[in-house]
This record gives structure tokens, C-alpha cells and sequence, in this order.
């Protein structure tokens, strides 16, 4: 049996495993109860832990002592009643998704994305489709956590209409868009979150350091082409081979375009090109009206706070303009009912998303969490590893921490405090700190069900395969997470050892 097969078997074992488990839906309530137990038990044990930990709200570093909350106590009780809906209503990925797919249900519905997607697979080679999918879900990553809305459905519709499994393809975008978190050409939303963060903890021992949001940069460029790389060989070389069978239908063709369908794709374009004209005029100026109005930043300001919004507009506005030139839009009910298709199309992840916020918001109230992280911190802090080892160990405790906590920058509020002054104490800089963890916490992105995002990438795989559950998902995007944390460990290694720089007089070490 050659090293492939022994792959495949391995992730059929897992699949199998995985699948064996309930419904998801059913395993998010019993996650929940598990819960409730587990925080019952701990309050009865009194576990708390005190650490030195980022105060969002203050913006200042605080010694804070954290204990179980009891969901089974009169207080937890009222919690879990009183906050059902809002657990529910204010999930982050439910009003994401809702917006978007407003938008996305007109580009879709009237054939506008399958001609476009056409027409780009029609003229990229079939070799560069798995890498062009990776690389636009990690430059999408610059606007936060769009890419999982936005690009996920992309990358199956464009592997189906080159004639290739979906399923390979929404990997492959998923690959880029959640386990490319720490690559980027570009300097994102989140880059000066951690930023930020890293600068407070580092003030505990040097007031005068400050960390920039290009602290990272350099190994970020570099981390995007290693990531495509990767990507590109995982989904062509054991992804896609390992998946089964797919049967296209008579319209997963790439079919030639008529010539309503490019009246409509002119005037998608004429319309698309005013409004990106319209949101540069918006943006560019120093004194745009949606950059920041008192620091005049783009980065922090109400474009990229409301860049859904944006982002449903750019599929939504075009759409429309296609639809009334391609003639499958003919009056504003045709508009409406194509909204709702799209909605309707979503029902079974609203249903699973319901039980996947009041898990995670038990989860967290229960501070489980957080008394679990701060013990491995505190476990890492005396194992008595310096320079290259101690980063290495600590990408791996971010890893693991990741799959029960999987919220970044939440996450990095909680252990910069603990890591980042510990470290300089070693000579490693909070740059050196702040990529290690990011690293560590990008790889296991894809095989935690926990991420927030979960359950809305399990209803994609169902999408195109009815029989797909969590063990789907996970024996999928196993390999990447492997192959991402080898590779990442690899390149961490070789720029400590060189000495290069992480971004703009960011050193490695102190």
C-alpha cells in the first residue's frame, strides 16, 4: 500500500468517524448540555485562574481573576433564558450571511454568476483554477470575514462549471479564505486589532515599544505564496482524487454566451464600474465621506465597518442591471422573489446556526474557555524552551487553543498579556509572538467546529452532497491544516534563522 492510499484511509476513517456523530444540529445541543455540566462541575471545584490580560473596554493591561460561571445556578439559569434570541439574532455570521445572500440571490438567479464564472474559467488555464481559488480567498481576507460568504460558494461554482467537483473547489476557497488567515498582500481589518493589543502587552515591559499594524507584513507576503502553493497541491493531489463520483447536470456546462446574456453582462459592467467609480470617490479623498472623520484612516472607518453592506451592494446593484438587460428581470416582483429564493436556499443552515450560537455563547459565558487557555499558557511558561523552540511550541498551543477558542482577536486579548512580556524576556520580539500565535492560529481554522463560521460550511458541502455531515468536513480539510502547519513551521524556522525582518523594523528578535 504506497503513502496515498494510506492518506485516503486515514481520511475515510476520519469521514466515517465524523459522520457517525448526530446530526449537526443535535451536536451542537449536545455540545450545549455538555456545557452546562462542565460548568456545574467546575463551579462546584471552584476553578478559577488570575492572569494579566487586555481590558478591551479600558484599553489597558489589568491583573483580572476569572471563575466558572455555573450555568445550573440561579443566575446561569436566567442567562440561558433570558438570552436565547439574542444568542441567536446576534451570531455573527447570521446577519453576514442574510446580507449578503441578498445580493448574491439576484447575480444568481438571473445567471449573471454562471455566465461571468463562464467566462473566466473559459479563459484560465485548468491548471492555475485550484490556486486562483486559493489565492481570492486569501487576498479576501483583507476585508475580515467576508470571504467566507462571499467566496466559498464562488470557488464550488467555478470548480462545477470547469467540470470539476464542487466539493474541491469550496475546499479549496475555504483552504484560503480560513487557513490563509495569517497571509495576506495586504495590510487588513484585523492586522491593526492585533496590532494594538501587541503594543499594550509589550507596555508592560517597555512603555515606549509600539507595534506596528505592518508588523507582520513581509512574512505575510511570503506566507500567501507558500499558502497558494500548498493549497494548490492539497486539493489537486489528495482532495479532489479522494472525493467520489460527481454528476453534472446539463447545465454545469461552460456553454457558449448568447447575446442577451452579454446586453446584460454590458450593462452589469456599466453599473458595476459607477459604483466602484462612486465608493472611490467615497474612500480615495483624504476627506472622503466614508473614511475615518477624525483620523481620516481607512483601515478604521465606517467603509470598512460597513463593508457588507458594500459588498451586497456590489453583487445586488450589478445583478439588477444584468437581469433588466438579459430580460429575466422584468418588473420589481421578479426582484423580490429572487430575494426570497435566495433566502429560502438557506433554511437548513438558519436552522443549524440557531443551535450553533446558544452553544457558543453558553461556551463563553461559562469561562470554560478562558480557564482552560490561561492553564496551557501557564503550562508553556514552565517548560523552560527559549528563541526558536519556545515559538515553535507556542504556534502548537495556539493551535489546540484554537479548536475550543476560536475567535482571534478575542483569543489574542487574553494571551498576548501572558506571552508577549514573557517572550521579550527571552530576547523574541512581540512581533516574533504575534505571528507565532497567528500562525498556530490559522491552521487548525478549518478543522474546528466550533469556528463560528461551521455551520455554514457544512451547509455548502451539503449542497452538493446530501450525506455530508462534520466528518465531511473535517477528513477534507485535514490535510491542509497539515500541510499548512508543516509548511508555516518550516518557513518561521528558516526566517528566524536568517534574521529577516517580519515587517518594518520589525526584527525576530530583541
Amino acid at each position: 500500500m504506497d503513502t496515498k492510499q494510506k492518506q485516503f484511509r486515514f481520511l475515510n476513517w476520519v469521514e466515517r468517524a465524523g459522520n457517525r456523530l448526530p446530526d449537526p444540529s443535535f451536536l451542537f445541543i449536545s455540545l450545549t448540555f455538555l456545557t452546562i455540566l462542565a460548568s456545574a462541575i467546575a463551579a462546584y471545584f471552584n476553578l478559577t485562574v488570575t492572569y494579566e490580560g487586555f481590558n478591551e473596554e479600558t484599553e489597558t493591561i489589568e491583573t483580572i481573576t476569572t471563575s466558572v460561571n455555573n450555568l445550573l445556578s440561579l443566575d446561569g439559569f436566567h442567562y440561558m433564558v433570558t438570552h436565547i434570541i439574542d444568542n441567536f439574532t446576534g451570531f455573527f455570521p447570521l446577519g453576514t450571511v442574510f446580507t449578503v445572500i441578498i445580493g448574491v440571490s439576484i447575480t444568481e438567479g438571473t445567471g449573471m454568476l454562471s455566465v461571468l464564472l463562464r467566462q473566466i474559467v473559459s479563459k484560465t488555464p485548468k491548471a492555475l483554477i485550484s490556486g486562483m481559488v486559493v489565492f481570492l480567498g486569501i487576498l479576501s481576507n483583507v476585508a475580515s470575514s467576508t470571504g467566507y460568504i462571499v467566496l466559498l460558494p464562488l470557488g464550488a461554482i467555478i470548480f462545477l462549471v470547469s467540470k470539476r467537483h464542487p466539493v474541491a473547489g469550496l475546499a479549496a476557497a475555504y483552504a484560503g479564505v480560513s487557513g490563509g488567515w495569517t497571509a495576506n498582500l495586504l495590510i487588513g481589518s484585523n492586522d491593526p486589532l492585533y496590532a494594538g493589543i501587541s503594543t499594550q502587552a509589550a507596555n508592560i515591559l517597555d512603555p515606549n515599544y509600539i507595534v506596528q499594524p505592518t508588523g507582520n507584513w513581509f512574512f505575510m507576503i511570503v506566507s500567501t505564496v507558500m499558502v497558494t502553493l500548498i493549497g494548490t497541491y492539497i486539493t489537486d493531489n489528495i482532495v479532489e482524487p479522494k472525493l467520489t463520483t460527481y454528476s453534472f447536470s446539463s447545465t454545469d456546462t461552460i456553454e457558449t454566451i448568447t447575446d442577451n446574456e452579454k446586453k446584460g453582462l454590458r450593462w452589469a459592467g456599466f453599473t458595476f464600474f459607477i459604483y466602484i467609480l462612486l465608493i472611490g470617490i467615497m474612500t480615495v479623498p483624504e476627506n472622503g465621506i466614508l473614511r475615518d472623520p477624525e483620523t481620516g484612516s481607512l483601515i478604521e472607518s465606517p467603509f470598512m465597518t460597513g463593508i457588507i453592506v458594500f459588498i451586497m451592494l456590489m453583487f445586488l446593484l450589478p445583478g439588477i442591471a444584468y437581469g433588466v438587460g438579459e430580460g429575466s428581470i422584468t418588473n420589481t416582483h421578479d426582484i423580490t422573489k429572487l430575494m426570497s429564493d435566495g433566502i429560502s436556499g438557506i433554511s437548513n443552515f438558519l436552522v443549524l446556526i440557531f443551535w450553533a450560537a446558544q452553544f457558543t455563547a453558553f461556551f463563553e459565558y461559562s469561562n470554560l474557555g478562558t480557564i482552560i487557555s490561561v492553564n496551557g499558557a501557564q503550562l508553556l511558561t514552565n517548560i523552560g524552551f527559549t528563541g526558536l523552540p519556545l515559538l515553535l511550541l507556542f504556534i502548537i498551543v495556539a493551535a489546540l487553543t484554537n479548536i475550543i477558542m476560536p475567535v482571534d482577536t478575542a483569543k489574542w486579548a487574553m494571551m498576548a498579556p501572558i506571552f508577549i512580556p514573557m517572550f521579550l524576556q527571552v530576547g523574541l520580539s512581540p512581533e516574533s509572538t504575534q505571528i507565532a500565535y497567528r500562525v498556530g492560529d490559522s491552521v487548525t481554522n478549518v478543522i474546528t467546529p466550533l469556528m463560528p463560521f461551521f455551520p455554514m460550511i457544512i451547509a455548502y458541502f451539503q449542497k452538493y452532497d446530501k450525506k455530508a455531515g462534520i466528518g465531511s468536513v473535517i477528513s477534507t480539510m485535514l490535510p491542509y491544516s497539515v500541510a499548512f502547519l508543516i509548511g508555516w513551521i518550516i518557513l518561521l524556522s528558516a526566517w528566524y534563522l536568517l534574521g529577516l525582518p517580519l515587517g518594518p523594523g520589525a526584527p525576530v528578535t530583541t
